[in-house]
């Protein structure tokens, strides 16, 4: 896995789960890798994996079986689009709208646009 500097490593790999979920690559109730596992994968600390892990339990995504691993928790297709909605409008639709400002961009080209590119 190659990651960006901007951003933390744990957060990075939380971001390919939460593509795979999106992506119905995994469901709800699925096992995810174990800790070592993954950590393995991504060849990082198994500590870097474990506070990913921890984060995806604190957002109520994965859950923990101890003893049999971890799993994603019902829901988590609903959970994870909530939370890259949020993000999506947090930190990309300011700087979008910012730049279709400058640009001239009305809101019935940006209508039109939109529509083109959906189809």
């Amino acid at each position: 896995m190659d990651f960006r500097k901007h951003q933390p490593i744990y957060m990075q790999i939380a971001e390919v789960l939460l593509e795979d979920i999106l992506k119905k690559r995994v469901v709800d109730g699925d096992r995810i890798p174990s800790v070592r596992e993954m950590a393995t994968t991504v060849q990082v600390n198994p500590n870097t994996v474990q506070r990913t892990y921890q984060w995806l339990q604190d957002e109520e995504i994965i859950f923990q079986k101890r003893g049999i691993g971890f799993f994603l928790c019902e829901q988590s297709f609903e959970k994870t689009l909530q939370i890259k909605k949020n993000e999506f409008v947090r930190e990309v639709l300011p700087e979008t709208i910012r730049q279709m400002k400058m640009l001239g961009i009305t809101e019935a080209e940006w209508q039109a646009l939109y529509s083109s590119i959906s189809n």
